[in-house]
């Protein structure tokens, strides 16, 4: 079924500016029937949608599977990476229904830095030299070694918060300090990669995935470090714009083959079938365009002006990746 139901109920998990610009561009699609939101969403989602009549919890899987087949939703739009990382679309998915986002597997990609490090060294992916650690005296012993500015992340899930850029040695021991031993992000610093800091423009790379094709929406470009005149610690973006002149057609043929591609035919050889948004946040570097991380859901705060430059109705966008249907 390579069409959404005409009208087609929706689902939209989450609560901040992202899925408001998502609600935004899902209300105007024409074969949109209720589009249904969280009670406890932002106003302006909720201006935009039906509030559930029951307070909904991505984590009480039974309620929620029940909830949808009796108000006969088609699709469900998962926003945020915490109910990815959980299992969301494993579990909700049904006959007739399907589920926006990838499966569990599939978003370790975002939520263990070390296993996305991985897959990317199997399928020579460009990305920063490092190693990853759950040893902190093993891991202040790498720092030591070395007289170059690094990066050190927390493996898990922080909301944007848990990559600490360092310029010197100093900085990167007391950021392991932070991590692994004053767990400043709890459990996902469990373990830490430590890898070369990237120098360069960043840019964000956003495509739709079925498993198989990929769709390469408009490169963005988000505003990162803290400060004025891009000084001070990087933040998980305060404002972007679309499109970015740093993606030219040459950058965007090389991101395309040798990232979106390759990481993609990597987990599917895996066995895991990548269906929803694949996110590389890039590096262009002198060396050529060089992975930082990935996402497995829309960005934050990508996802406005995407949205505001879509042509075309979200539903039926996001109902073909969601049942590998992409053309």
């Amino acid at each position: 079924m390579d069409q959404a139901p005409n009208p087609c109920n929706v689902l939209l998990l989450g609560t901040g500016g992202r899925e408001h610009a998502l609600a935004w561009k899902l209300r105007q699609s024409p074969r949109l029937g209720t589009l249904w939101v969280q009670p406890d969403a932002n106003a302006g989602i909720r201006a935009l949608g039906t509030p559930c009549d029951a307070p909904l919890s991505a984590r009480e899987r039974f309620f929620l599977r029940s909830w949808l087949e009796r108000n006969d939703v088609h699709l469900v739009v998962v926003g945020p990476e915490g109910p990815l990382s959980e299992g969301i679309v494993d579990d909700l998915a049904a006959p007739g229904r399907r589920i926006f986002g990838p499966v569990r597997d599939a978003a370790r990609l975002e939520w263990d830095k070390a296993f996305s490090k991985a897959v990317m060294r199997q399928a020579n992916v460009p990305t920063a030299d490092g190693r990853s650690f759950t040893n902190y005296e093993q891991a202040r012993a790498f720092v030591e070694a070395r007289d170059v500015p690094l990066v050190v992340k927390a493996t898990g899930l922080c909301a944007g918060k848990g990559v600490v850029v360092c310029d010197d040695r100093a900085q990167a021991l007391a950021a392991l300090e932070r991590i692994m031993r004053s767990r400043e992000f709890g459990d996902a610093g469990a373990t830490v990669v430590v890898e070369e800091r990237l120098v360069g423009q960043e840019m964000s790379v956003l495509a739709l995935v079925d498993g198989g094709t990929i769709t390469v929406l408009d490169p963005c470009q988000d505003h990162k470090q803290v400060g004025e005149g891009d000084t001070g610690p990087n933040t998980g973006g305060m404002g972007s714009y679309c499109p970015t002149p740093l993606a030219t057609d040459s950058v965007m043929e090389e991101i395309s083959r040798d990232v979106l591609v390759q990481t993609v035919d990597a987990l599917r050889r895996d066995g895991i079938g990548f269906r929803g948004v694949l996110y590389a946040g890039m590096m262009l570097t002198p060396g050529g365009p060089k992975v930082l991380e990935f996402n497995t859901r829309f960005g934050d705060p990508e996802t406005p002006p995407l949205m505001a430059r879509l042509r075309g109705a979200l539903v039926a966008l996001l109902w073909r990746p969601a049942g590998g249907e992409l053309e």
